[in-house]
């Protein structure tokens, strides 16, 4: 069972077993249409697409005090349903991939494991690290049977806007963020109508993860630098702009052998649309 990354090398072994079932995450946040786009001009052999706006989220509410964020969770029974049509079952190894480092494939990692199913991973290096190993991507779309997969004990936390509010206080959790320094600070910011961040909040860039050739880096590298950061991962919550990316510092941990983290799912975009709440800006 792969629970956290998987190998090219590995995968390519497991192709055509009938038991395991591959999603395609590509995505472009300022793009809706190019993660499909993508997959339909050529994608790895039986993958199915997985649309993070669609299939990977829930209906966003109105903008104001009541707003979830960009990509609040779906409903569990209608995420259940969207997985089974891709072929899941209870005992079904999933791999998820995307062409951005696992920055969209790790928030199918943390829904199937929100639903208590633990045989997933994120193949490591994406898209990049099959090409690069010359292996083909193909156009057709294998139809799969319907699966089985039933809801069991969760294997996340999460925490909710008031958990976070009334952290402000406390100070007991660390809020870490994951979005680019300069969204961070207050800078550049181009996606949601506020610029900042959480105030208190550290920042961990997703991408920081990451090698140069877009491989995580090892579980010992990334529990030393984490451990610059937290002082335990059940002492933590991990946001960013919409709940997306949180979920790739979310993986790290789990690779550098640090469960048991909590994830802010409606993150900055449900923070910043209640002027009430608070904004940090710099560092």
């Amino acid at each position: 069972m792969y629970t956290t990354l998987i190998q090219t090398s590995e995968l390519v072994s497991h192709l055509n077993d009938s038991d395991w079932v591959i999603l395609d995450c590509r995505h472009d946040l300022l793009n809706p249409t190019a993660g499909s786009d993508a997959f339909a001009a050529g994608h790895i052999q039986n993958a199915q697409f997985a649309d993070i706006d669609t299939a990977l989220s829930g209906p966003k509410t109105m903008r104001g005090p009541q707003f979830t964020g960009r990509h609040p969770l779906p409903d569990r029974n209608a995420l259940l349903a969207t997985l089974r049509g891709w072929g899941i079952d209870d005992d079904t190894q999933v791999v998820a991939y995307d062409g951005q480092g696992g920055m969209f494939a790790a928030r199918l990692w943390w829904l199937l494991r929100w639903l208590g199913h633990p045989a997933v991973a994120v193949l490591d290096g994406g898209l990049a690290a099959w090409q690069a190993q010359g292996l083909p991507l193909v156009t057709p779309v294998a139809p799969r049977p319907v699966g089985n997969l039933r809801e069991k004990a969760s294997l996340t936390r999460t925490v909710s806007v008031q958990d976070v509010v009334a952290n402000l206080e406390t100070q007991a959790l660390t809020v870490i963020d994951a979005r680019a320094p300069d969204r961070y600070r207050g800078e550049n910011e181009t996606i949601d109508p506020v610029g900042g961040h959480i105030p208190g909040a550290k920042n961990r860039f997703f991408k920081d993860n990451l090698q140069a050739d877009g491989r995580f880096k090892s579980a010992k590298e990334l529990e030393q630098e984490f451990a610059g950061l937290i002082s335990t991962a059940e002492s933590t919550i991990l946001q960013c702009g919409s709940g997306v990316t949180a979920c790739h510092n979310l993986l790290a941990l789990e690779v550098a052998g640090l469960p048991g983290a909590a994830l802010y799912p409606g993150s900055w975009s449900e923070w910043c649309a209640d002027p009430a709440r608070p904004v940090a800006t710099a560092t």
